[in-house]
């Protein structure tokens, strides 16, 4: 098993079939590939996986460092996505990957980690609840009608 940040055209695809399990509306692998690239450029958007085998991903992570008023200016990771493999979830994968991300936090000097989940992914929720996560606070939304 291996965690690496994810930077070349070849890495950023071999995440594609495990983060649309998460993120059902990508539309395909060409789009998601300039996408995570645009986002990479663009954000300070970072993406990792964890691999098994040297090519075969079963967990992916995106994340930023961002500042706030929030957190008095001081840097904090922020998790845009997480998801484990369907097919290799209750393996330890998903804690491996979160143990990599909290060393990477305090290597980056960030303050903590944040991230938003939807109401509906319960089984997320517990594995949060098991890392130590605290519940802070609600996300709302409002979505133009162009959404």
């Amino acid at each position: 098993m291996i965690i690496k940040e994810c930077i070349d055209s070849d890495e950023i695809r071999a995440t594609f079939n495990i983060m649309k399990q998460l993120r059902s509306k990508l539309a395909d692998e060409k789009n998601y590939l300039e996408l995570v690239q645009r986002l990479q450029k663009t954000e300070g958007y970072k993406l990792v996986a964890l691999f098994e085998d040297g090519n075969k991903c079963l967990v992916v992570a995106g994340f930023r460092i961002k500042h706030s008023l929030f957190s008095n200016g001081k840097p904090e990771m922020y998790i845009y996505d997480f998801v484990t493999d369907i097919a290799s979830r209750s393996r330890g994968l998903g804690k491996e990957m979160f143990v990599w991300l909290k060393t990477e936090c305090k290597k980056l000097g960030c303050t903590s980690i944040t991230l938003d989940s939807g109401v509906q992914r319960i089984e997320a929720h517990k594995f949060y609840y098991r890392e130590d996560m605290k519940l802070t606070s609600l996300h709302f939304a409002w979505f133009s009608s162009n959404e």
